[in-house]
């Protein structure tokens, strides 16, 4: 299967453009497939022996490790395989067509407070030009509540500070404008002043050997600070994202304005935060109303 594979993997970096992290997430899933199909059917097994049979003895191989978002993942790489492969001719059947994708946990997102927000972007208190990053970078995920593979990807040019919004190319390659708040102009202004005025095609956020910050730079920065925090003692960079649209729905933001900032493809994905509200609109109703305790 290798063969298939790899002509695959070439095909989404040349013709698709994939993100490195879109290549590198089907190529770890891809590669764990036919390595299961080495070892637990049979070493000499072709991509045309393939069953639907054979995937599904393979998701259910997942079961007990991941979680079924996860193993949905998995199925969705498996699937585009197959789908790239029908396509090109090397296979007259798709086996993976006649499998289901597992149902998702209703899991709501967890989000910080407002209180719990100023306590964060307080935090790097330091007079140093990384602890003015690091409340540069926090400000930003927040204000704008941005993935963090599109925050490592913004350049200088991509912030326009005076008429206050942030350029980012999302999944896809996608292009959006997304607003930035009058706090996060500012932190952004004193970081860029202690940098000396970096040049508009230099990357955003560096680390400290003048490199562009990576994913899990980011990620280390916001455990780090969040540590503090009284109410949650754990926290990602989506943390914020999912704060960033949970405060905005709370103060009355319209779903489809907050679609169109978060980059979400599909109304369906944003209206998880109307589930938050109403969790908080319950919380209310039970502590405020005179009849809620029955």
């Amino acid at each position: 299967m290798n063969h298939e594979i790899d002509i695959f993997i070439e095909y989404l970096k040349s013709e698709r453009s994939a993100s490195v992290h879109t290549i590198e997430a089907y190529s770890h899933d891809l590669g764990q497939f036919a390595e299961f199909v080495r070892q637990e059917i049979a070493a000499d097994t072709t991509i045309h022996q393939l069953t639907h049979l054979h995937i599904r003895r393979y998701l259910a191989s997942l079961h007990k490790e991941l979680t079924k978002s996860s193993t949905g993942r998995k199925l969705a790489a498996i699937r585009s395989l197959f789908r790239f492969l029908m396509r090109r001719g090397m296979i007259d059947k798709n086996p993976a067509e006649l499998v289901s994708t597992p149902k998702r946990e209703k899991k709501l997102p967890s989000h910080l407070s407002i209180d719990d927000v100023t306590t964060l972007m307080e935090a790097p208190k330091e007079a140093t030009w990384l602890s003015a990053r690091d409340r540069a970078l926090l400000e930003t995920l927040y204000s704008s509540g941005l993935r963090v593979s599109e925050l490592v990807g913004l350049n200088v040019s991509g912030i326009d500070l005076h008429g206050g919004s942030v350029r980012v190319f999302g999944k896809g390659g996608k292009e959006r404008i997304v607003p930035l708040g009058g706090k996060a102009a500012k932190a952004l202004t004193e970081y860029l002043q202690m940098l000396g005025e970096p040049a508009v095609t230099a990357p955003l956020f560096l680390n400290a050997r003048g490199g562009r910050l990576t994913r899990r730079s980011v990620a280390r920065i916001v455990e780090r600070y969040t540590m503090n925090l009284e109410t949650m003692k754990e926290a990602s960079p989506h943390t914020l994202r999912h704060t960033f649209a949970t405060h905005l729905l709370e103060s009355g933001a319209d779903l489809r304005a907050i679609q169109e900032m978060l980059g979400h493809s599909s109304l369906s994905t944003t209206q998880k935060y109307t589930h938050v509200s109403i969790d908080k609109l319950l919380e209310v109703y039970d502590k405020a109303h005179p009849k809620a305790k029955g």
